[in-house]
């Protein structure tokens, strides 16, 4: 009885239906549209964010770079004179840590041993300057009549053969670029693991002392080098095993070799410069931070969140709308549609006065009025829901589809650190290298939904019924069958 009662009210009052159903589906697509929006977005920010500190990685521990006096950390050359015609080219290279002060390596077993790590490796950063090219001495031509014979010299002359140096001169090319030294053991976490190896291959942990490098792609195409190319490096050749393509943004460095000979070429054997950390637990990371800090002292822990902060740019003004003004705004529209189905409802129900009065003449009892009316409701709430869930996904699709391009601006994270010099002076993620001029990058935002939003919209849709249903509910169960006499005409 009670639900075909239920399909012939339905049936009767499919415009007051209809609109009571329209009212909640406009408040839960949009609800549905705000929230995807809103998970594109922080899945945007994770792909810039990927682009400084790789996959897998929590946090970073390094160690702001200390003052020193002034010029002592500048890179120094020598070259001697070729004679004139001597066309012999000459090459320098310097190689010098980047961007911090550099950690004893053990400190990467100190942190690997905190409360809540679940792995640390560590890497270092260094930049390296080469300078080439000639440098050709000048001759000294005699002016006539400047001999030092007879008495020319009379009357104060020094004696100097007079005259002025010809010829000579330099010319050399100045090329910086970034070497990332990588624990080849670890390949789960660093910098490298943000991009991904588009020809040949990547390290083994065979090769940890050995003379290999993996390029990035931008940087291999300015120098034009390939799989099996030679690079060399303050006069030690690397053999390219492999070219790597940042996934998003620019790429940790321009060459990555294993640790131990990054360390071996800047001297700095057994040290690192950043400590790449993953927690056991990812909603513990504030508390494994507060850890590290107190266990390692003179450290700084930079987390993801703290890089969020330095992100700005289209994409972080649009993230705050979608977070607060979005948000706001679709529970104001859902709060509305609620308000608006339960009063259409009410009114409803006070135009059924003479058939409840009746039903009640009948034997009904007030709460099985209630329930036809909160079930009558509750109908409506779903197929509102449905209509919701149709609109929102359609909403959804078109700014997929559309795919809007939003701007990144990466700033400053390494405090006291000293920038990078040349291309690609990056190196290291989470601010391990990268604390030189701000980088904007471009994203494109998608707009998915997830299996958790589409529970969402059920569940406000049936929220939404049952809020409508007791506004009605509440009006007929307040009913007596003398109203319905009252209303026979």
């Amino acid at each position: 009885m009670f639900f075909t009662y239920l399909r012939r009210e339905l049936r009767r009052r499919r415009k007051a239906a209809l609109v009571v159903a329209s009212g909640l589906a406009l408040g839960i697509a949009l609800v549905i549209v705000v929230n995807s929006v809103s998970s594109g977005m922080g899945k945007a920010q994770d792909k810039v964010l990927q682009s400084l500190y790789g996959l897998g990685t929590d946090m970073t521990v390094t160690k702001a770079a200390t003052p020193t006096a002034s010029g002592s950390q500048q890179p120094r050359f020598q070259f001697d004179a070729n004679n004139n015609g001597d066309s012999k080219t000459q090459s320098s290279d310097r190689v010098m840590v980047q961007g911090f002060t550099t950690l004893a390596s053990t400190t990467v077993t100190k942190v690997a041993g905190q409360k809540g790590v679940s792995d640390a490796v560590g890497g270092l950063s260094l930049n390296v300057v080469k300078v080439d090219g000639q440098f050709t001495r000048g001759q000294f031509q005699q002016n006539q009549g400047s001999g030092t014979g007879g008495g020319g010299n009379r009357g104060g002359g020094t004696g100097a053969p007079q005259g002025e140096v010809t010829g000579g001169g330099a010319n050399f090319n100045i090329n910086s670029y970034s070497v990332y030294g990588t624990d080849v053991t670890k390949p789960a976490l660093g910098p490298l693991t943000s991009s991904k190896i588009t020809s040949g291959r990547t390290f083994t942990t065979a090769e940890a002392n050995s003379k290999v490098v993996v390029a990035d792609s931008a940087y291999a195409k300015e120098k034009k080098l390939k799989v099996g190319s030679t690079v060399t490096i303050k006069s030690v050749k690397y053999k390219v095993i492999g070219i790597a393509t940042a996934t998003s943004g620019d790429a940790a460095a321009n060459l990555y070799i294993p640790l131990t000979q990054a360390q071996t070429l800047s001297g700095d054997k057994n040290k690192v410069t950043t400590i790449y950390v993953k927690a056991t637990d990812s909603k513990q990371i504030s508390a494994v931070k507060k850890t590290i800090t107190s266990n390692v002292s003179g450290t700084t822990v930079t987390t993801s969140a703290d890089l969020a902060d330095t992100v700005s740019g289209s994409l972080s003004t649009a993230s705050s709308l979608a977070t607060s003004v979005g948000k706001w705004l679709s529970i104001a529209v859902l709060i509305a549609a609620f308000l608006v189905a339960g009063l259409l409802t009410s009114s409803a129900v006070s135009r059924r006065v003479r058939e409840f009065g009746t039903l009640k003449a009948l034997g009904w009892k007030s709460g099985r009025v209630t329930r036809q009316v909160v079930g009558e409701a509750v109908v409506n709430g779903l197929v509102g829901g449905v209509l919701g869930i149709a609109l929102g996904l359609a909403g959804a699709y078109v700014v997929t589809a559309i795919s809007p391009t939003l701007s990144a601006s990466l700033g400053s994270t390494a405090a006291g650190g000293r920038a990078g010099g040349g291309p690609g002076g990056g190196g290291g993620g989470f601010g391990g290298g990268r604390q030189a001029a701000a980088k904007t990058l471009d994203v494109a935002l998608t707009a998915p939904v997830n299996a958790t939003t589409i529970a969402l919209a059920v569940g406000l849709a049936v929220a939404g019924g049952l809020i409508a249903g007791a506004f009605g509910g509440w009006r007929a169960s307040r009913l007596r069958p003398a109203d319905a006499l009252r209303r026979v005409e």
